[in-house]
Parts: C-alpha cells; sequence; structure tokens
C-alpha cells in the first residue's frame, strides 16, 4: 500500500490531532479525555471501537477476508513541565497517586503515535479497495508504569477481537525525520523497580554509638549494588541498576530510624533478570545483617515485560521499510536498555511481534533532546509523515492487496 499517500484534507486532520493531544496530555491510566478523542474520531471513520483496560480504545477496522493483524499506539502522558517554547505547549496538570497535583507533557511522544495512527485509520478507511483483511487499532494506556498492556489484557482484551497473527507498534525517538531503526530478538530490557526501607535506631548525631544508623547502611547497600554488573555477570550480558531515590532524615544532628531506597533494573534476559535480582535481595539482607539492623522490606513496584521481535517478521518489516522509505534510511540497531510493556500484547496470545523506531527531528538543523526531556518535542510535520507512512508500509505488508 505504498502508493497511498495523505491527502491535504488527512494531512490537515493529522496536524490537528497531534497539536490537540500535544497540548492535552494526561497520566498514565487516567486517559479519560484521550480517549473520547480517540473514540470520536474512530466514529467519524466509521470504525467500530470500545473501551478496554479502563482507558484504553480498541477499533476493529474490518475490511472483507483476509490476515488479521494488531497495530498499538501508547497515549498517555508524563509528570514533566514542558519547557519547549511552543505556542502549543502543555500546560496541563494532573494528580499522582499519592495525591501529588503535577505538571503534564508529552514528553515521550505518546501523542505522536496516537496521532500517526489515526491518520493512518483514516487512509485505510478511504481505500478500502486496497487492502482486505482486520486491523486491530489498539490504543493502549498507561505505558509509562507498564500497567495499560496488563490493563487491556485483563479486562479481556484478546477475548472480545479476533486474534491477530502479529501485533505490531512504533516510537518517535530522536533521530533523523524518515528513518527507520529495527532490532531482531531482544529489542528492549525487562525492568523491575523496587522499594527498599532500612530500619535503624534513631540517635543524636552526637551520639553514633547509640544509633544503627541507616544512612550509612544504605550508602553501603547503593555501592555493593553496582558490584553485580561489574564482578558477578558476565561481561556480555547487560544489565543496569540504578538508584533513582533516597530519602532518610529530617534534620542533620538526628541519625534517623529509616531510610528509603527505589532501585530501577534493567536486563534483557529471564535469565539474567532472575540472576540480578537474586543478587540485589542477597546484598540487602546481608549488609543489613553486617549493620545489626533489622531485617529490610524489599516492595516491588512495577516491572516491565520483555520486548522480543520475531526475526523473521522483524526482516519483512525491514524489507517493507526500505521498499518505502529507500534501503539507505532503515538500520538495525542493537538492543536498547530502555523497556516497554508492548511485548505483553502479543506474549499473551503466542504471536509474534515486531516493534520498531522511527526519527522524530530534522537532525541537521538542530541536535535532538532526548525523550522525558522538558525539552523534547518532535518535528511535527516530518515526524508524523515518517510515522504515518511507517504504520502504513507495516501493515500494508499483510493486507495490501500486493501481499
Amino acid at each position: 500500500m505504498n502508493e497511498i499517500a495523505l491527502n491535504l484534507q488527512e494531512t490537515r486532520a493529522l496536524h490537528e490531532s497531534y497539536l490537540h493531544l500535544h497540548a492535552h496530555p494526561e497520566l498514565s491510566m487516567q486517559e479519560h479525555a484521550t480517549a473520547d478523542y480517540i473514540q470520536g474520531r474512530l466514529n467519524d471513520l466509521g470504525i467500530e471501537n470500545f473501551r478496554c483496560g479502563g482507558t484504553g480504545v480498541v477499533g476493529i477496522h474490518a475490511n472483507g477476508p483476509g490476515p488479521v493483524i494488531a497495530f498499538r499506539a501508547d497515549s498517555d502522558g508524563l509528570p514533566i513541565k514542558e519547557d519547549t517554547g511552543a505556542d502549543y505547549a502543555s500546560v496541563a496538570t494532573g494528580v499522582l497517586a499519592d495525591g501529588t497535583e503535577v505538571p503534564v507533557m508529552h514528553g515521550c511522544g505518546h501523542d505522536t503515535h496516537v496521532a500517526s495512527a489515526l491518520a493512518a485509520a483514516q487512509v485505510l478507511a478511504r481505500s478500502t479497495d486496497s487492502w482486505s483483511g482486520t486491523v486491530l487499532w489498539i490504543f493502549q494506556p498507561g505505558e509509562e508504569t507498564a500497567a495499560g498492556a496488563q490493563a487491556m489484557l485483563a479486562d479481556g482484551l484478546w477475548d472480545k477481537v479476533p486474534h491477530p497473527q502479529v501485533v505490531l507498534g512504533q516510537h518517535v525517538f530522536p533521530f533523523q525525520t524518515g528513518s527507520i531503526a529495527v532490532t531482531e530478538g531482544s529489542a528492549m530490557a525487562l525492568a523491575d523497580s523496587l522499594k527498599v526501607t532500612l530500619f535503624g535506631k534513631q540517635s543524636h548525631g552526637s551520639q553514633p554509638q547509640d544509633s544503627i544508623d541507616p544512612i550509612v547502611l544504605g550508602a553501603h547497600i547503593i555501592t555493593r549494588l553496582q558490584s553485580i554488573v561489574s564482578r558477578e555477570l558476565h561481561p556480555l550480558s547487560p544489565a543496569v541498576i540504578t538508584c533513582g531515590t533516597f530519602h532518610a532524615g529530617l534534620k542533620e544532628n538526628i541519625i534517623p530510624d529509616r531510610a528509603e531506597f527505589t532501585l530501577n533494573i534493567r536486563t534483557l534476559t529471564e535469565e539474567v533478570r532472575a540472576q540480578v535480582l537474586s543478587a540485589v535481595t542477597r546484598i540487602i539482607e546481608a549488609e543489613a545483617a553486617a549493620g545489626n539492623a533489622p531485617a529490610p522490606l524489599i516492595e516491588p513496584l512495577y516491572n516491565f515485560p520483555r520486548l522480543y521481535n520475531d526475526p523473521q517478521q522483524t526482516q519483512s518489516m525491514a524489507s517493507a521499510f526500505g521498499t518505502e522509505f529507500g534501503a539507505e534510511q532503515v538500520r538495525f540497531v542493537p538492543p536498547a536498555m530502555g523497556s516497554e510493556d508492548f511485548g505483553a500484547l502479543a506474549d499473551a496470545l503466542g504471536v509474534p511481534n515486531v516493534f520498531w523506531m522511527f526519527g522524530g527531528f530534522d537532525t541537521t538543523a538542530r541536535p535532538a533532546p532526548v525523550n522525558h526531556s522538558p525539552h523534547f518535542l518532535p518535528d511535527y510535520v516530518p515526524a508524523l509523515d515518517t510515522g504515518v507512512r511507517a504504520a502504513l508500509a507495516a501493515i500494508g505488508y499483510y493486507v495490501g492487496s500486493a501481499s
């Protein structure tokens, strides 16, 4: 279907969708207005749809006999104050689970994903003679917290729609528009986040002999945890252990009775994941015992599943992208240590998936800010063009009249 291109009316609708979504982001699993907007667009296109997983939306785009494929776009924003200077910048706020009010922005490009998918759906809706089959449009909430895919699965996603033979998805990234990056096999990391509470004995800062200092204990633990990657794993087994927060005490001359810190752990295989998590638990408990402290509390916060791109399907997608963009614009890249819950959708059915990155910036004009930055703002005209063309090329490989 690479002969299909957006017409002027569709291009305007695409840009309007993006600008609206960018200015009105919502936090994970709170995407109520976003879901309403998506459903309104699908209704306008005559595509059957329903809510799933709370704030998720699923469209069933049936057009005669043929393959069934699923295409996923995530929809949530991030608790970041936008600092792009754009006249369409977000000034939205949201409320976190603990009641904290925070600014919200689309700092990871999910507005780009939704707008591109809606535009691709619009093209397919007016060009039914060029394809045959069923496209499932999965607008997934809560990717940033790893809650969205599981919420849709728990709500019976695959009981409510025909089962797809493959699940497709894409993500805008800070490289040149008009280009695509794909990875065979393990594409993104499994991720585990933990909250650790250390218990000590409070005392005056001048009387350390009467205390069990959880801050000193935490410092030893956090330093020792870094030795897991450097001294326990094979050098060719990637892993990352990050301590993202550490909180303890209220005053400089009081040794507190507890400390809390959080960890984020990234691995590429289930085997390495199990090894690292076991080592993390062992070190935390052993250091607490060495410090004569009570047993610590280790609580899981969330985890991201694997994202494994089926090698055969990935090669097919690379070929389709090469036809659309030119072979020189498609490159194979190593796995990324970032994480995605996209893989859970296909894994739940035991079918293959393919997830790729598309360029969102004119890097010849300015350096591209990274995802999750307050400055993240794709050059939306060429970025959206890339996203829509990539989506149609991938979908067309399976359901196009020439496939």
